[in-house]
């Protein structure tokens, strides 16, 4: 079985960095509404899955099950083709470490691309999760989302809310990376899934998916969340997120390859010419 070494990964985290960080604006803002989408219907999966699993009885497997069934929202990012703010987190100060985009390409992909997250987000938890009953009051959908969204938004300091969002985005970009190892479409799949397990079943804090999880919990009422909690634990994450990604996956492996990927091009595409 073929697949991408660790030098070739970094040639193509480059070149998708490259790509994400030219996008213009528009398409950087739609391709950023899809992601945020679909993170949020592997969130809503995971929710309704996992809402009928007593903890008493299942113990670890509640986590487990959240886990396997959340990777379809990055399992849709990576296939279909989005612009994941976590994902750009990685990829585009890899290419900017590589000299290939500037500071200020970065910063604007990140604003862009964070706009159409949350907007994706704030669409499926109105639209789907709150206007089709799914999480209504007295179901064990509500009860499993006031759970979570009271766990993030209030049972964790903001210390851990910032130490959790490393930690996660460490096993996401690891989940892009090695899916950039993957040629073929279910290659990519089967490495998506474990660390995505990994970060959800460890209660890690993921900003786009809690994008969903702390507003759609206060529109459906459930969690005792205020907005002050909600915005504070997207700021945490937000940090956080970019800690894990920038200095542990995008500058560890820079460090390690970077110096031998800027001499070639990658000798491998995503097909369709996309890196993703």
């Amino acid at each position: 079985m073929s697949f991408n070494a660790p030098l070739d990964i970094t040639r193509l985290a480059i070149a998708s960095g490259v790509t994400k960080a030219t996008t213009s604006p528009p398409k950087a803002i739609v391709g950023g509404i899809l992601a945020g989408a679909y993170i949020a219907f592997g969130a809503l999966l995971a929710l309704t899955t996992s809402a009928g699993l007593d903890p008493e009885s299942w113990g670890g497997l509640v986590t487990l099950v959240t886990g396997v069934t959340f990777s379809l929202g990055l399992i849709l990012v990576i296939i279909a083709g989005a612009d994941l703010l976590t994902g750009n987190m990685m990829l585009v100060p890899i290419a900017a470490m590589a000299k290939k985009v500037t500071v200020v390409q970065l910063l604007l992909n990140w604003l862009w691309v964070t706009i159409g997250n949350l907007a994706g987000s704030l669409l499926v938890a109105w639209l789907l999760a709150d206007q089709t009953g799914i999480f209504a009051k007295g179901t064990a959908t509500f009860t499993r989302l006031g759970a979570v969204a009271a766990g993030k938004g209030i049972t964790e300091t903001h210390w851990e809310q910032f130490v959790r969002a490393i930690g996660c985005n460490w096993l996401v970009c690891l989940a892009v990376w090695i899916a950039l190892a993957a040629t073929t479409v279910g290659g990519k799949i089967l490495a998506i899934v474990p660390p995505i397990t990994a970060f959800v079943a460890l209660g890690f804090d993921h900003v786009v998916a809690n994008m969903f999880f702390l507003p759609a919990a206060m529109m459906v009422g459930t969690g005792d969340l205020s907005m002050g909690d909600t915005v504070m634990n997207l700021v945490m994450a937000y940090l956080g997120n970019a800690v894990g990604a920038g200095v542990f996956v995008a500058a560890a492996y820079f460090y390690l390859y970077g110096s031998a990927a800027r001499e070639a091009p990658p000798t491998a595409e995503v097909p369709g010419g996309k890196l993703r």
